[in-house]
């Protein structure tokens, strides 16, 4: 399939995800998969998975997946659900290739296309739940792909999604940073260029170090409190994945996640939920984490 990006920055993202996403043997081991269902249940569900069946009860339902990539996030939440429901993956990244291969292997039924999430072929007022994991802030616009989608619900339709969260000054300076550097890259070379920021964090995670900041400084956003060396720089220095069960090249895979896309804007809590309001979205559950902001919402 062609190009369906509409700007220089969604069109590298677009091919950056489509070659994360064809490395497969990066993200699906048991532990990844293990890890990755356990953090999609804790912040969409508080845990309760019996959430999702009410989510879904009613008879058949139309579960559209905006930025499906792989299809990997859509099969861990919902599982064998995905039997019973009709599933639409979009994505502007030839991964839609990838979900519908896994699928297959998994013999769930689905249909997938490549799309913009702001060009998504599905009519308005049609679809009963929107998932969209980690992906609206990958768009030219968070603001404007979220109220896009929006339309797309029926009245008491919900839409679940993920963004990222701004992090602490410097945090925030490096990881701009380090996406520019690579900016002229292409995807294998920037794959390479970023194993060795992973062994870094590999080595302070393994160092099991603890520091204790023993007062906030508000103008870096660095709370106070003691926290793992490996989590300190995490969080306010520079993201250095770390995982004592993961592989580097699964590692490795989370870092490029993070630096390779172009299009990777983050957000505030109050941003989100203006965004929700304007967009006719009820908030039923916000779970806010220094990483990001997962929302379940109705459409009213």
């Amino acid at each position: 399939m062609g190009s369906v990006a509409t700007s220089a920055a969604q069109s590298q993202t677009q091919e950056a995800f489509g070659f994360k996403w064809g490395k497969r043997d990066t993200y699906e081991s048991p532990a990844v998969k293990r890890a990755t269902r356990q953090w999609l249940l804790e912040r969409y569900c508080g845990g309760d998975e019996s959430l999702i069946d009410g989510w879904l009860a009613g008879g058949r339902k139309l579960i559209l997946d905006a930025g499906c990539g792989a299809g990997f996030s859509a099969m861990l939440f919902f599982g064998d659900r995905l039997r019973d429901h009709e599933y639409v993956g979009v994505d502007i990244s030839a991964s839609v290739e990838i979900a519908r291969e896994r699928f297959a292997e998994a013999s769930y039924p689905g249909t997938f296309k490549q799309a913009s999430l702001t060009d998504a072929p599905i009519p308005d007022g049609s679809v009963d739940l929107i998932f969209s994991e980690g992906v609206l802030h990958h768009t030219d616009s968070t603001e404007q792909s979220l109220k896009y989608l929006a339309k797309k619900l029926k009245p008491g339709g919900r839409f679940l999604f993920y963004v990222y969260a701004k992090k602490a000054v410097i945090r925030e300076f490096t990881d701009d940073f380090i996406r520019q550097q690579r900016e002229e890259m292409s995807d294998e070379e920037a794959w390479r260029a970023l194993e060795p920021l992973t062994k870094l964090g590999i080595t302070l995670g393994q160092l099991q170090v603890e520091i204790d900041v023993p007062q906030a400084i508000p103008f870096l956003g660095i709370p106070a409190g003691r926290l793992d060396l490996q989590r300190f720089i995490y969080w306010n220095i520079c993201k250095l994945y770390y995982r004592p069960d993961w592989t580097v090249d699964e590692m490795n895979h989370v870092n490029f996640d993070w630096f390779r896309p172009m299009n990777c804007h983050r957000q505030t809590p109050d941003e989100v939920r203006q965004w929700c309001r304007e967009a006719g979205l009820v908030i039923e559950r916000m779970d806010v984490q220094e990483a990001g902001i997962t929302v379940v919402a109705q459409h009213r």
